[in-house]
């Protein structure tokens, strides 16, 4: 992919902030709440938008919709800042996936990649200030040979980024993981003293960079139940994650634990705590999605560009049907405007 330069317009339309949305995998409802959300006035007098995805897909489900197409559109092969449009869809034409297919697919997994791996390219180049993901398959993902399970692992070696962490917002409440994308016996096999200060220290950083939280304070989950009760029910907690805890606090981070998990998030969304770390995917995934489903937000932090996405899936089971709700992919893009304007700001102080 070849990108063009930044112009030096000082056209108001050409100044400002543009976000790169990808449209997610072309069988699922990812092109129904694109177009959906950045179909409402409000989020689209935001930011310039760039939609990395298959415009027949987006003018089927604006169709059903019953929305007017508002975007324009432009081959993908060339990524510029300055189109005159305040939306267009970057279009990937060379990709057909069939209306029929309702499930995991090869062809929409390798559509699905090529939206992402050009979007972070994007985003480093600078031609976008940030980019907003929209729900894959994991299982299209491996059908069409991907490399990573997910979004965050692909992020983290597009980035080259050595260290990377998956946080998820949820009204009050914010949630980093310790391990990700692990099957539940496995994780024991992971699971180490770096691997529990990672996310501690990257949700540090995050909190003050993307949130402006000066002093955070973060709470730590325990593995076991009962924080493992001195020993009786396993002692991670003391041979484990006190000790990165330790680490954190020797190096100035406000952070506490470890706390049973089965109080600590209620603790945390009552405002006892900035944020939470927690030890495995549905730890933590769980009391987000129940506090917020529907606009609960997953921004990975440790790496260098700007990236957010709706915490749902693909849901296949409801596609065509005009169900799907985009109040996840609206509060993923004003969370990434938020995000890249507070880093400008705080970049402009320096």
């Amino acid at each position: 992919m070849s990108y063009m330069n930044k112009s030096n317009s000082n056209n108001s339309i050409t100044e400002q902030m543009v976000i790169g949305v990808t449209m997610g995998d072309a069988a699922g409802i990812g092109p129904e709440v694109v177009v959906k959300a950045l179909a409402d006035p409000n989020i689209r007098r935001s930011a310039k938008f760039i939609i990395f995805g298959m415009n027949e897909q987006l003018c089927y489900a604006a169709d059903k919709a019953e929305i007017e197409p508002f975007w324009g559109r432009h081959q993908h092969e060339k990524i510029s800042r300055d189109y005159p449009h305040k939306v267009v869809v970057a279009d990937y034409d060379d990709y057909s996936v069939p209306s029929w297919i309702r499930g995991p697919s090869k062809v929409a997994g390798e559509a699905s990649i090529r939206f992402c791996l050009d979007a972070i390219d994007a985003t480093r180049a600078g031609i976008i200030d940030a980019v907003v993901t929209g729900p894959i398959s994991k299982t299209s993902w491996k059908l069409a040979g991907a490399a990573w399970p997910g979004h965050t692992e692909m992020l983290a070696e597009r980035c080259k980024s050595p260290r990377k962490a998956m946080m998820l917002v949820a009204g009050p409440l914010k949630v980093a993981l310790a391990t990700i994308h692990e099957a539940l016996f496995e994780v024991r096999h992971k699971f180490t003293i770096g691997c529990v200060f990672e996310p501690i220290d990257l949700l540090n950083d995050a909190l003050k960079e993307y949130f402006r939280v000066e002093n955070p304070k973060i709470g730590v989950a325990a593995l076991n139940p009962h924080a493992g009760e001195d020993g009786q029910f396993g002692d991670e907690e003391r041979r484990i994650i006190s000790p990165a805890i330790l680490l954190a606090q020797e190096q100035g981070i406000n952070c506490l634990g470890p706390f049973s998990a089965d109080t600590l998030f209620l603790r945390a969304a009552g405002g006892e705590f900035d944020a939470v770390v927690a030890m495995y995917h549905d730890q933590g995934m769980i009391p987000v999605k129940l506090l917020d489903f529907e606009r609960a937000v997953n921004v990975t932090i440790g790496i260098p560009i700007i990236r957010t996405s709706p915490a749902h899936g693909t849901a296949f089971d409801i596609v065509d049907r005009n169900l799907a709700n985009p109040a996840g992919m609206k509060s993923a893009i004003t969370t990434a405007i938020q995000i890249a304007a507070t880093k400008k700001n705080l970049e402009l102080r320096v």
